[in-house]
């Protein structure tokens, strides 16, 4: 009995030191977990202090004259096939008679325009007289793969606020956005939303990813909005630089001749359809593309070449990204109670307004 007794009380204190064993493993644990993630913090404050320095000097004040006053915007340096350009908004050139171009030390040179899209509003600036020492340009990559959360900074001039960095992050993909005085009622397509504060003066600026590569321009706000940006996306750079800089303009982007308007569930219930999504034709250009193939009003396009979309800003992004005029596609649409399809030869859209 007593040796039993003696084995119980050595199992109890063995256990006893197991368990206290247990509690320092996952104490020590748990402390290494704290002091990881704090590493991983600073480095992340570290990084972003990097990259400013290694990029402030490739981003411009743009300052024009017009007949009116002056305008003001940002702008970056890019090599293109050994050329070294400037690139900006187009709303930010567009209407001035004499531009400039100043550089991070202050060393200011005239700047005339190579070529400009309205319907993506970019642009495209030489700057011949300024020596190669101050042309330091940014790399840019390709933006189809952002996702939605992903980190961004955004550098420009906002208010003249020369230098100024922001960050945040990709809060949306796939947006339309209205320059109707540019682009005469035509949405720009295949919009980055940003949650990176832009302001006055930033349009034009270069937004990066975390490698410091140019994934987009900044070029729009919202109004009275908080923390609600838009960005051209880099792809769309990528496609247009060639046209722009040897032919002054762009004309790729696809055109169909249609208006619409979003579905939804009220909308379906009233035209007693069960499609829910897509985008609803409300008016069609005779003899345009798509009224030529056999659209009609009230038809509901639900994909493109086989593609699903679930309203107009993915209509119109999947058309910029992914098409060019002249080319075909297929219209997937419902019509009543039936599914159809239409082949489209897209059109080329009118001149934008002077």
């Amino acid at each position: 009995m007593i040796s039993s007794y003696i084995l119980i009380r050595k199992l109890d204190s063995l256990e006893n030191d197991f368990s206290n064993l247990q509690s320092q493993v996952s104490n020590m644990m748990g402390n290494q977990n704290v002091t990881q993630q704090n590493i991983t913090i600073s480095g992340n404050n570290a990084s972003l202090t990097e990259i400013y320095e290694k990029v402030k000097d490739s981003v411009v004040l743009i300052l024009g004259k017009t007949g009116s006053g002056t305008v003001q915007g940002s702008g970056f340096v890019y090599n293109y096939t050994g050329t070294m350009v400037i690139v900006t908004n187009n709303h930010v050139v567009h209407g001035t008679n004499s531009l400039s171009v100043t550089f991070s030390d202050g060393n200011g040179y005239q700047a005339t325009v190579n070529g400009t899209d309205p319907y993506a509003d970019l642009a495209v600036l030489s700057v011949s007289t300024a020596p190669q020492t101050e042309l330091r340009p940014l790399d840019i990559v390709s933006s189809s793969t952002l996702r939605v959360g992903e980190q961004v900074l955004a550098i420009g001039n906002p208010y003249g606020l020369v230098g100024s960095m922001t960050t945040g992050v990709v809060s949306a993909l796939n947006r339309t956005i209205d320059e109707s005085d540019y682009t005469g009622g035509f949405a720009i397509a295949n919009i980055i939303q940003t949650s990176a504060p832009i302001n006055p003066g930033n349009s034009g600026g270069p937004l990066l990813n975390l490698d410091g590569k140019v994934v987009g321009i900044t070029t729009a706000i919202v109004a009275n909005s908080q923390g609600l940006g838009f960005a051209i996306p880099s792809n769309t750079i990528l496609r247009e630089m060639w046209s722009l800089t040897q032919y002054g303009t762009y004309n790729g982007h696809p055109y169909l001749g249609l208006e619409g308007t979003d579905m939804d569930y009220e909308t379906a219930q009233s035209m007693h359809i069960n499609v829910t999504y897509g985008w609803r034709i409300t008016g069609t250009v005779q003899g345009g593309p798509a009224a030529s193939a056999g659209v009609q009003v009230n038809d509901v396009v639900v994909g493109i070449n086989g593609v699903r979309v679930r309203n107009g800003d993915e209509m119109s992004s999947f058309l910029e990204e992914n098409t060019l005029s002249g080319q075909t596609v297929v219209l997937d649409v419902c019509r009543g109670s039936q599914m159809m399809t239409f082949q489209v030869v897209l059109g080329r859209r009118p001149q934008p307004p002077a």
